[in-house]
């Protein structure tokens, strides 16, 4: 085969073939990596070329010569493999040297059309896409390749003017209308998309995707009769499909027909009795006419359901947890959680969500569980621990709270929260060294965070005083109560322990009394003010607000105070029955037992 022979066949392949050039990835022809692009070239050094092209274009007034069209043919060839390699400057570079040798071949140009739109060049993508055009009017490549460069600029009349041209004058190009309809949908011509699609059926008959689509327009034209008979014709046409029917009654149920929704909702589970989707119509429909008892059965049978996917099931429970606790739908949530992890054993997510559902009902302890086994399948949440350590300490279990605190810190050493909760941790094993230790580790974590300085500074001021630094103490406090001088936790424990140490007293009764006047009824805070006052002496004052706490308070600690007080007013009989009673209760003094032995006040 000859040179020239050769070029012309591989130029006429290249001539047959789409426009999906360069949109593939393809190697190089001869196996070698792909070199490195050249250097991109600058707008006015493009402009330059072609501009230079078009000059040589325009001399050519003579008939090509085959040693012209040879040569016209090799560029093109070579003009295209690059464009393949994704190497523009040197595609276009090549293109430009075959236009001029011949600037009436439409592939040429439509070649020079697409390497612009690939180079962002739209203007002169558009102007050699319409020579292709005018030089060749019945290659649909070259209509769709101008009708891409009109709708990547937005000029999306212009694109329409090019596939009704395209679909109108070039044979056997009807499949070309659903574009047309699409781009119609795009800028929201709902009649002209209707238009394109009834003769798209027309020709091709009737197909389920425009069916849909036909749906959608109908349906923002607000035609709800229309859209339904659309409908309807996809069931008779499909009478197999189950998809048609649910789709059926989701448009009866989003347009309030919850009788039809409910009916042709009930015909879908005739054709397949397990359908989750099915379920969800009926149990959204049944929801909204009040049949609670019938919604429930329905929503349930749907999360039994594998075919609800996990992430279905999270978003419904998402949508259960904003409203808990709520004792109307608290017991449903609770179920459908239990379901969920039963029916998806391995989906971290399942057992997440019940955690959520089940803390918010205040079931902590089945929460926690659940977290610690969302957590086997994927330890990586920090939430998730925040929520586990969380749970610990509210329910104090020591243990627990040491083991899951430590398994978090290695895994996020840089969180303060995980530091603080270990710290709390050794506060209840009544290892203090071991607290502070943790302690101020974690608070040099909370630069950025003065409201969780402030948490770590109150918890500081407790265990420094288990180690009698009290200097330390009162200094942890102090700046607790810089940041927020209504922390409760700080002003209750602050003026107890100074009222202990019998140190700085008046300062002591104004902490407990701000705190007292906040929360009149808390036995604690009323408990921790009367010892004050009974520290200062005012045994009236302090037998008065002890009399408050025990209304409410069986507390050990707050029983035998009250005895004290009663001594101290000379009620030693009384004394005894407090103290007798605090022992019963527990949680007392060493002295409690020679108070109640000698019936006499040891302090």
């Amino acid at each position: 085969m000859t040179r020239a022979a050769a070029y012309f066949l591989l130029f006429t392949v290249l001539l047959l073939a789409g426009p999906t050039y360069a949109q593939q990835a393809s190697p190089a022809t001869d196996g070698k990596p792909k070199k490195e692009k050249a250097k991109k070239l600058t707008r006015k050094e493009k402009k330059e070329l072609q501009r230079q092209a078009l000059i040589e274009a325009a001399k050519q007034n003579r008939q090509l010569t085959e040693k012209d069209r040879e040569m016209s043919e090799a560029y093109f060839v070579d003009g295209v493999k690059f464009l393949l390699l994704e190497d523009y400057n040197k595609a276009q570079e090549r293109l430009l040297k075959a236009y001029q040798l011949n600037p009436n071949n439409a592939a040429i140009n439509y070649k020079i059309a697409e390497t612009n739109l690939l180079t962002g060049n739209l203007k002169d993508a558009a102007n050699f896409a319409q020579a292709a055009l005018r030089i060749d009017a019945k290659n649909p490549y070259y209509y769709l390749l101008l009708a891409q460069i009109f709708s990547t600029q937005k000029q999306y009349d212009e694109a329409a003017k090019v596939y009704v041209s395209l679909v109108h004058d070039v044979p056997d190009s009807k499949e070309y209308l659903f574009n047309l309809a699409d781009l119609y949908l795009q800028q929201g011509k709902l009649n002209e998309a209707l238009t394109a699609f009834d003769e798209a059926e027309k020709e091709f008959g009737p197909l389920d995707e425009v069916s849909f689509k036909k749906q959608q327009i109908y349906l923002k034209q607000n035609n709800l009769d229309k859209a339904l008979q659309e409908g309807e014709a996809l069931i008779a046409a499909n009478p197999d499909e189950v998809r048609y029917v649910l789709a059926q009654a989701e448009m009866y149920a989003a347009n309030n027909r919850l009788p039809d929704a409910i009916r042709v909702a009930q015909k879908a589970l005739r054709q397949d009795p397990d359908n989750p989707q099915a379920h969800m119509i009926l149990a959204d429909a049944y929801r909204q006419q009040g049949n609670t008892a019938e919604s429930e059965v329905q929503i349930k049978q749907a999360f039994e359901s594998p075919g609800l996917n996990i992430d279905q099931k999270v978003r419904i429970l998402v949508d259960y947890l904003k409203q808990l606790p709520n004792p109307a739908i608290e017991k449903t949530a609770l179920e459908l959680a239990d379901i969920t992890t039963r029916v998806h054993p391995k989906e971290p997510k399942a057992y997440s969500v019940a955690g959520d559902v089940q803390l918010l009902a205040n079931k902590k302890a089945q929460a926690r569980d659940n977290y610690l086994r969302a957590l086997r399948f994927d330890n990586s949440h920090y939430k998730i621990w925040q929520q586990v350590v969380s749970i610990d300490a509210e329910l104090a279990q020591t243990d627990s709270l040491l083991r899951h605190t430590s398994q978090a810190l290695e895994l996020f050493p840089n969180q303060a929260v995980f530091w603080f909760y270990n710290g709390v941790g050794y506060s209840f094993a009544k290892q203090p060294a071991k607290a502070v230790r943790s302690l101020e580790q974690g608070r040099k974590l909370t630069t950025d965070n003065p409201e969780l300085s402030a948490q770590f500074d109150t918890q500081l001021g407790d265990v420094y005083h288990e180690l009698k630094e009290y200097d330390k103490s009162d200094a942890a406090y102090q700046a607790a109560l810089t940041f927020d001088a209504n922390n409760a936790q700080a002003l209750n424990n602050y003026s107890y322990y100074l009222s202990l140490r019998g140190k700085d007293l008046p300062r002591a009764k104004e902490m407990a009394g701000k705190l007292v006047k906040q929360f009149p009824d808390n036995d604690t805070y009323l408990d921790t003010y009367a010892w004050v006052l009974y520290k200062l002496k005012d045994y009236s004052g302090a037998r008065q607000q002890l009399e408050k706490a025990i209304k409410t308070s069986k507390d050990g600690t707050v029983l035998e105070h009250y005895g004290d007080v009663l001594f101290q007013l000379g009620d030693a009989a009384g004394a005894v029955e407090q103290w007798q009673r605090a022992r019963k209760a527990g949680g007392t003094s060493t002295q409690i037992d020679r108070k109640i032995k000698d019936r006499k006040l040891y302090e």
